[in-house]
């Protein structure tokens, strides 16, 4: 959610050209690719540390995977991949993906391009940063409430449970005993109405027919049979959806929209609990540390500012074996074509808007693989982030914020982040080293076309003359000293209603040839929601590397033909004793209902 969840900027990492950034070279980043030797293979001229490869293949050629898109999805591939034993190399259009080198403003600020969230089931990165020595209370802030605002002032605020002294209860009856005063202005009859989608949630998964289903419907008519009361929609679940989903109901497929309000609100009682990154931003707090460890390790090898071209594809064999891409080595100078050849597998590790650019650009890709052609016809969705240097503190009861039903959100959903609530030990590093002077907001729009076609002063002026006094009054006496605005066309995946079938399979029809990213379908491997979620494109990114040390490497050729090593994947809790009978007894009963054609009749 954007109550928790980030623009995944690197849905078009490899497809945009970098921007551009002070960067300084480290060992195992070429900001710029390296110079192509005469054979026209990329080569890493950096002094990254080589280790030794593990005792299965050190004997023999260590396969060679490249990876396309620097989000979690690739860092994801990348560590599962360095850790079998692989050479593998990571490209991204940015200078520096790794992380050490911040994105700032042009007054030399930092800025980041969304705020994420982490959520209590995010047991995959939490073991990664103990892996990496990475102590989660010098990363992260307490777990936060959020509240929600309207026109009319503060709607609700989106509880603690992990840190208050309410029972443990199984759910849902925790979460609306806990919330009962949480709500300001709606009804208690309408907060009643959503029990009628509890059976939708039981049904969904009973198989994959029926999820398909529910996805062809969008949620506002899902909403509309289960007799969800106009009001609820409105007040609460679209502004949710808005800015969980990045699009309101009636644009949302019904089954991607269940699985967030199911495994974020009522999976355990506990299971909207999140937290912020405390100092810095995810890429220097989290990102860098695995980077740095797989580079000084392992000796992945990041390419940065390299927009992937194409997929070169041997046609005889229908193998992927190599990439072109163009590199980038400053805003003056002309990209030049580079090839990276002897690729024993590709990893695509990319949003749609990525997916397109590459797909589009590897006519051989296209006509092996159409499912990848289908993946780079969906659609994205816009968001415009900013940030915002006041010069004095105003005081806001939760450091996380969500705008709701005011007009000049022209069909966006907003938030408000306080940075200095988030960072307040590190205020000195939010003001680029200047004296702090007062608050520091990141405020974002999702579904944000028709704002992002405002002037970069026009939309501060709507964020503080119009909507944040109408939360928070004080902020009408704030001035702003500096600003900064990012509009990030098609950033987002757009789960639109039946989008699922088109969504990028983990493994693909080229054997080789893998994906990864929170929008792929994992099948048998799912984890957790199917939707927008940074531990889903982890764990995609592990389940991919994992598929190809399976299937592929240890046959590639000059391999050892042992089986790699695969990493380990750790599930998200299990469901509450309540869902799984309860599934139980509607699949039995819709599975007896289905001969007559009476199963689920709300779907089709």
């Amino acid at each position: 959610s954007a109550v928790a969840q980030v623009i995944p900027a690197r849905t078009a990492r490899a497809h945009a050209p970098c921007r551009a950034e002070r960067a300084r070279r480290r060992p195992g980043v070429v900001f710029r690719a390296a110079k192509s030797p005469s054979n026209s293979q990329a080569d890493d001229t950096s002094t990254s540390k080589k280790s030794t490869p593990p005792d299965d293949v050190s004997s023999s050629r260590r396969p060679k995977v490249a990876i396309v898109g620097a989000g979690w999805g690739g860092f994801g591939a990348a560590k599962a991949l360095c850790e079998s034993g692989c050479e593998v190399i990571l490209l991204d259009g940015i200078p520096d993906p790794t992380g050490v080198t911040p994105t700032t403003t042009p007054s030399g600020k930092p800025f980041e391009y969304g705020t994420r969230g982490f959520w209590k089931d995010y047991p995959n990165i939490e073991q990664t940063l103990r892996e990496l020595g990475v102590a989660e209370r010098d990363v992260f802030s307490k777990f936060t409430p959020s509240s929600f605002f309207g026109p009319d002032g503060l709607e609700a605020t989106a509880p603690v449970f992990s840190e208050t002294g309410f029972p443990n209860l199984p759910s849902p009856f925790g979460q609306v005993f806990a919330t009962f005063d949480n709500f300001k202005r709606l009804p208690l009859q309408d907060r009643a109405s959503m029990a009628g989608l509890l059976l939708a949630m039981l049904d969904l998964n009973r198989d994959e027919e029926t999820f398909e289903a529910y996805d062809r419907m969008t949620a506002h008519d899902l909403f509309i049979k289960f007799n969800l009361s106009k009001r609820l929609v409105d007040d609460f679940i679209r502004p949710t959806l808005l800015v969980g989903l990045f699009k309101p109901p009636e644009e949302l497929s019904a089954a991607v929209t269940m699985e967030l309000l199911y495994y974020y609100a009522l999976a355990h009682q506990d299971s909207f609990d999140v937290r912020w990154i405390s100092k810095g931003t995810v890429g220097s707090a989290l990102i860098a540390p695995l980077a740095t460890h797989l580079i000084d390790t392992y000796g992945l090898r990041v390419l940065g500012g390299c927009r992937v071209e194409t997929v070169v594809m041997d046609e005889e064999t229908g193998q992927a074996v190599g990439l072109k891409y163009l590199e980038f080595s400053g805003k003056t100078k002309k990209p030049k074509t580079v090839e990276l050849a002897d690729c024993d597998a590709v990893v695509l590790a990319l949003g749609a808007k990525g997916m397109r650019g590459v797909v589009g650009g590897s006519p051989a890709l296209a006509k092996m693989a159409p499912e990848l052609t289908k993946a780079a016809s969906l659609g994205g969705i816009d968001v415009v982030t900013t940030r915002i240097w006041l010069d004095r503190y105003v005081d806001v009861t939760n450091p996380a914020n969500v705008l709701s039903k005011f007009t000049g959100l022209r069909g966006a959903g907003g938030t408000f982040f306080m940075l200095d609530q988030l960072q307040h030990e590190n205020e000195v590093q939010l003001w680029g080293g200047e004296e702090p002077k007062g608050s520091v907001l990141a405020c974002d729009f999702y579904n944000g076309g028709a704002v992002g076609c405002l002037s970069d002063a026009d939309i501060i002026s709507l964020l503080m003359d119009e909507l944040l006094p109408a939360a928070v009054p004080a902020f009408a006496q704030a001035k702003v000293l500096d600003s900064h605005v990012v509009r990030c066309p098609g950033a987002v995946t757009w789960f639109s209603p039946g989008s699922f079938a088109s969504r990028p399979p983990l493994e693909t029809q080229i054997p080789n040839v893998v994906c990864a990213g929170d929008w792929v379908r994992l099948g048998a491997r799912e984890h957790g929601s199917k939707g927008l979620c940074q531990e889903r494109a982890f764990v995609s990114g592990l389940e991919a590397g994992n598929s190809l040390a399976r299937r592929v490497l240890a046959r590639a050729k000059g391999g050892s033909g042992k089986t790699l090593q695969e990493h380990v994947v750790i599930p998200v809790r299990a469901d509450e004793t309540q869902v799984v009978v309860g599934r139980a007894a509607n699949k039995a009963v819709m599975d007896a209902l289905k001969p007559f054609g009476l199963d689920s009749p709300w779907v089709r």
